[in-house]
């Protein structure tokens, strides 16, 4: 199994010394759990696509300190783009720009561009300054499958994986992804939904669009079907969550309070708030398939803006066919 490191200095330095020896690590940030290797070593960028038998046009995302150490992998950074990373970063906002031509194509989905995030984590910044490079590093979990918010998440996906050592942070507090923008066009386009909301960019920026792609494009986490437990996902609607109770097996329900789950199903208890949903959205995935039972309900939450979006976002393609 993979091996779980309390944070601590000397876990950070002997991460950091494996990073620089072209090795694979597995390290908390506050969005989700990363798969990490050196941006520049086209072999260790490869394991990660294998561990996680990762398509390889899916692009990852280049983690750095700050805005000097994001120009090492990426160009035409305009005042705009400079003033957004100002206002955002450190945080869960990932920007998309020109990638340089030192960096490996793999690294960026074999594209043009790549999208680059400075997190806020502190374990995550003490890897990167004991690295002293930028690491490239998508969800810390199996292709397609839930995202892990705990270090126990990440070694249960590679418990035949004894020499990837994961670093424990302690539980993401945001808990989805980054928010991707592509300031690589015209005019700023998000890729993705996140934690740094479409309201919050365009207080920063003025006028973006919003480009969802169903399938995998310049930007990570936009597969059709994503995010997803193994036992098949049903959003339901709070009025009709009685009735399907009523007209299957045994389910684990991810619900709010006012909603009634007698046995034999399994209750999954969630936080109205869209914070704290959030946060805990993957854990519930993951404790509902622990469940045994042989479907998931879900209740739809509120069709609020904000982070309510990203929450959607993220429910849909995980209860994609």
């Amino acid at each position: 199994m993979a091996a779980i490191l309390p944070y601590t200095d000397d876990s950070i330095d002997l991460a950091a010394s494996m990073l620089r020896s072209g090795k694979v690590v597995a390290f908390a940030t506050e969005t989700v759990y990363g798969l990490g290797a050196d941006t520049f070593c086209a072999e260790a960028i490869a394991r990660v696509y294998a561990l996680k038998a990762r398509p390889e046009h899916n692009p990852l995302i280049a983690h750095v300190v700050d805005l000097a150490m994001a120009k090492e992998v990426s160009e035409g950074w305009t005042r705009r783009a400079m003033h957004l990373a100002g206002a955002c970063w450190p945080g869960p906002l990932t920007i998309i720009m020109n990638r340089r031509e030192r960096v490996p194509a793999s690294a960026a989905g074999g594209l043009g561009t790549i999208a680059v995030r400075s997190p806020r984590h502190p374990l995550a910044r003490g890897l990167l300054y004991g690295a002293g490079r930028p690491i490239s590093a998508p969800s810390a979990n199996r292709s397609g499958g839930v995202s892990p918010t705990t270090a126990g998440h990440v070694a249960a996906d590679y418990a035949n994986e004894s020499e990837l050592i994961v670093l424990d942070g302690g539980p993401c507090t945001v808990g989805i992804e980054s928010t991707v923008i592509d300031l690589a066009v015209a005019k700023p386009v998000v890729r993705r939904l996140g934690a740094v909301t479409v309201e919050r960019l365009s207080e920063i920026l003025g006028p973006i669009e919003v480009d969802i792609a169903s399938e995998q494009g310049a930007s990570p986490g936009t597969a059709l079907r994503h995010y997803a437990p193994k036992a098949p996902a049903t959003l339901v609607d709070p009025d009709a969550m009685a009735a399907s109770l009523a007209s299957g097996p045994p389910a684990a329900v991810l619900c709010f309070e006012r909603t009634t789950v007698d046995a034999p199903h399994v209750r999954v208890a969630m936080p109205p708030e869209a914070d704290g949903y959030a946060s805990q959205l993957y854990d519930a995935l993951r404790r509902a398939d622990l469940t045994g039972c042989s479907r998931i309900l879900i209740e739809r939450p509120p069709a609020s803006p904000g982070l309510w979006s990203a929450i959607h976002d993220r429910l849909a393609r995980a209860t994609a066919p």
